[in-house]
This record gives C-alpha cells, structure tokens and sequence, in this order.
C-alpha cells in the first residue's frame, strides 16, 4: 500500500468546499485500485455579539454575549474511496463533523447524567457510480439539491456570518441562512445529476419523506436543479432548482395538523466581472417551505389548518481579491407572511456581512468579519438588531 500526497482535495461541501481550499493536500492511500482520500477542516472564532430589542412602545433591552465558537461549518473530517471498474465510477464518502463547542445546553448530545459535551454529526453517508456518458447516480445522505449553489458561494461559509438563530457559543451559525436564503441541510436521497454538455448539466432526485403535517407522508420529497457555465471573457454560472413534499393523514381522526402540500423556486447566478471581482444574485420563494426567516425547511410550513406560509427571498454578494486576501460585502433579506408567521403577519430579516479573509498560507485562512441583523414582526411591532464581530480563522487539509 503506498501513501502519497495529492492536489486538489476532494470535495467537503461538494465541489465548491474543493475550490475553496484548492491548495489544501489530501492524504490518499491507494491498493487494489481503491484510492482512499482523508481530508477535512478544522475552525474556531472569538464571536461577540450586541443585541438590542425594542417594543412598540419604545421599550428597549440590551445583551450582550461572546464565546469561543465554530463558524458556519463544524469540524470536518471526509474519508473518501474512489475506483473505476469497467468504465464505471465508483465512489463512496463518509464524513464526520464534530464541534469545538463543550458547554451548549442547546446543541450537544446529553450523557447519562444529562451534562451536554461537543455535538459530533454525521453528515455525509452515500455512495455513487457513474460514466462520463451517463452522469452519476447517488445513494444514500448528502447535501441536498434546493439552496444548494447559493450556500456553498456564500463567503460566510468560511467565517461567522450572523448569530441571531444561534446561541454563542455554538457549534455552528448561521452564515447568512435565514437573511436571503434557507438552509439546504444534508439529506438521505437516491439523486441523479447528468453529464455536463455545452455547460448545461441537470439533476433530479427522491428524498426522505418528512412528516412536517398530517400523520405521515406515502411519497418522498422531489427535488431537482439545473445549470449553465458562462464561457467567456467574463465567466460564471446561472442555476435554478425546485422543491416539493407533500404530506398525508393516514388516519384523519388523529390528524391534529392538516396536512398540506411545499414547494419552492430559486433563481441564482454568478459572474467574474474581472479575473479578482466576482459578483452574485439569487431568490427563492416558497408555499409552505418553512419559515424562512428561521431557515430551515418544512419548519413553520403552516399554521396547522393547511394555510400555508408565504415566504421569499434575495441574497446579493461581491468580493473582490486583492493578492492572498478577498475583501467581501453581502446582504440578504427573507420574508415570511401568513400560515405559521399568523394570518396577516409579516416577519422580516435583513442581514449583511463584510468580511476580510486572507490566506496565511495554503492551509489555513484568517478570518474577520462585521454582520448587522435586523429582525421585525408586524404583529406587535417590536424590532431586534443584533451587531456581531468575529475573529478567528479555518484550516483545510
């Protein structure tokens, strides 16, 4: 068995985490024609955070917290096996993400005493095969398709970003999730993305039914994407992907939520104006998708008579390179009305990072950002902003 050093690293969040640390090494072991890759990241950040919520009245309090805390990604570590027989890819990729995060009483599994210690999170489960020709069939846990492209551009997703749906110190934030679009989450799946022709490329898949409503769900989740590579002087990438579940009342005298149909739309792309600047565009809207201003899909899908929330959203970002450091500005805001937000409420979160992240070396990145929340609900009128700032940074091997 021989044990070599090889560059680029495979993918950690797909192939983007790969662009990300493009100049990480992976260890790769190879026998039998079975090539065994170990990758992953490693990061932490002082996060501080000043909170302020004001009432109708006028009322105003104060918070302020900070920790010791993983970014918008936990520990990483990736073990990937990769071969080809008769033509055919094989691939199969387990992962596992632990925090650093040694005292949250929200994220953390108990032990018999009930004292919680750092969360350890198996995100990544599946295996794949597939030809050039064919494209590539994917079965079992991965990251899922809907909210897909936006995330893993998101340059938070090397930082902090914003903290208000997160407790500090935590295991993860959240980025920008819940300020312009809605977490995509790592989900059992058997998905098929086809082989990329003229920079067109597309994907669809069945996913885990979820029992958001009803008493159960008789057919799984669909989700599907799309996308096109921008050649040229000026290239980039445009996608869209869309969403649906449904659920069920298997037994209507004990269907306490009525059960009820979700589905979602997005729209992004991304282009390189100059070989250092890169901007980038999206929405999505949904019916019944969740509260998006939580961000996690088929929470708040409803108000549990099958009136369904509307939510939308938009996220706009820029960087731009300046040797080994980018210098980064985004914002984003999502939008929740009726169904679970209450008939006739509107909830609304507005968010923007600017970030400094300079690359000390190929393996590690520093890491410096400002992000300002605003949260408001018409209901009663009350308002809560949130100022945060981290300094850390992440490391990719």
């Amino acid at each position: 068995m021989s044990l070599k050093k090889i560059a680029p690293i495979p993918s950690i969040l797909a192939l983007s985490i790969a662009a990300i640390a493009s100049q990480a090494q992976a260890v790769s072991f190879t026998q039998n024609d079975v090539t065994l890759d170990i990758n992953g990241t490693v990061n932490g950040f002082y996060v501080n955070r000043d909170s302020r919520t004001t009432s109708a009245a006028g009322v105003t309090t104060k918070t302020s917290t900070s920790g010791i805390s993983n970014g918008l990604l936990p520990g990483w570590v990736n073990f990937v096996a990769t071969a080809k027989v008769e033509d055919v890819n094989v691939k199969a990729h387990i992962s596992f993400a632990p925090g650093i995060n040694d005292s949250s009483t929200i994220v953390g599994l108990p032990d018999a005493n009930g004292y919680p210690y750092a969360q350890i999170d198996t995100r990544n489960n599946y295996f794949s095969f597939g030809t050039d020709a064919m494209g590539t069939v994917k079965i079992g846990r991965d990251i899922g398709m809907f909210g897909q492209n936006v995330i893993l551009s998101d340059m938070t997703l090397l930082g902090v970003g914003g903290t208000s749906n997160a407790a500090v110190p935590y295991n993860t934030t959240f980025g920008m999730i819940g300020h312009g679009y809605m977490y995509t989450g790592f989900q059992a799946q058997i998905s098929y993305v086809s082989p990329k022709v003229s920079g067109l490329q597309a994907g669809v898949g069945l996913f885990q039914p979820k029992d958001y409503a009803g008493n159960g769900s008789k057919q799984p989740g669909l989700q599907a994407m799309a996308s096109y590579d921008i050649p040229g002087a000026m290239p980039g990438q445009l996608w869209t992907g869309l969403i649906n579940q449904k659920t069920d009342c298997q037994n209507s005298s004990t269907c306490t939520v009525q059960p009820f149909s979700a589905t979602g739309f997005e729209l992004g792309g991304k282009l390189s104006v100059t070989p250092a600047a890169e901007v980038l565009v999206y929405g999505f809207n949904g019916k019944g998708l969740g509260l998006s201003t939580v961000g996690a899909q088929f929470l708040g899908g409803s108000d549990g008579d099958g009136n369904k929330t509307k939510s939308s959203g938009y996220f706009l970002q820029g960087t731009y390179k300046l040797g080994a450091t980018k210098l980064g500005l985004n914002y984003g805001q999502n939008k929740d009305k009726d169904g679970a937000a209450g008939a006739g409420v509107t909830l609304k979160n507005q968010s923007y990072t600017l970030g400094v992240y300079h690359s000390l070396n190929r393996f590690i990145t520093l890491v410096g950002e400002f992000n300002n929340e605003k949260q408001t609900t018409s209901a009663s009128g009350a308002t809560t902003k949130n100022n945060t700032i981290s300094l850390g940074g992440i490391l990719f091997f």
